[in-house]
């Protein structure tokens, strides 16, 4: 493995970003989720372009290969794609509000090498520079490990079957240290 680098993504990154969910959806989540889960998780995660167009979206490479990708949110939504219902663009008070870690993901290629870890730093940084205090997500059981390493607490454990079957998922959060 080469050194992991960041940069914000752009739209001209999106086929190639939406590829890497479908990957890491697809070979992730196996162990965790049976097929049914797995495709009806398909419905509920995804690319949010808002965070592109926010400019709070990152994409990790390791050379030219994308190696990750995540984001954090100033809005209310706290997971899910475009496609997804019920979103929010809410903007978020960093006075009284957790920003959100949004639809992280590494590609299997590169699972436990870093990226997770470096998204979560990035969106930290980020967050913590526009005044946030803390940050929310929505953890899927694969990713759930990582985020409890990361500092994250278990907040409440919910099971969301807008895409067909029920998907186990544990909203997290964490204080940001000053």
């Amino acid at each position: 493995m080469g050194e992991l680098t960041s940069r914000l993504a752009g739209s001209a990154d999106i086929p190639a970003l939406e590829a890497v969910m479908d990957a890491a959806i697809s070979e992730l989540q196996r162990g965790f989720l049976s097929p049914a889960q797995i495709a009806a998780s398909r419905a509920i995660m995804g690319l949010d372009r808002q965070l592109i167009a926010d400019g709070t979206y990152f994409v990790v490479e390791d050379g030219k290969a994308i190696a990750g990708c995540g984001g954090w949110s100033r809005r209310a939504t706290l997971y899910g794609g475009d496609h997804s219902p019920g979103r929010d663009a809410a903007l978020l008070d960093p006075a009284t509000d957790a920003a959100r870690v949004r639809a992280m993901y590494t590609h299997p290629d590169f699972a436990r090498r870093g990226v997770g870890r470096l998204i979560l730093m990035l969106c930290e940084g980020a967050a913590r520079a526009e005044g946030f205090k803390r940050l929310e997500l929505m953890g899927t059981r694969s990713g759930r490990p990582l985020y409890e390493a990361a500092g994250f607490q278990p907040i409440e454990e919910i099971v969301d079957a807008r895409g067909g079957a029920p998907v186990p998922l544990t909203r997290m959060g964490k204080v940001i240290p000053s």
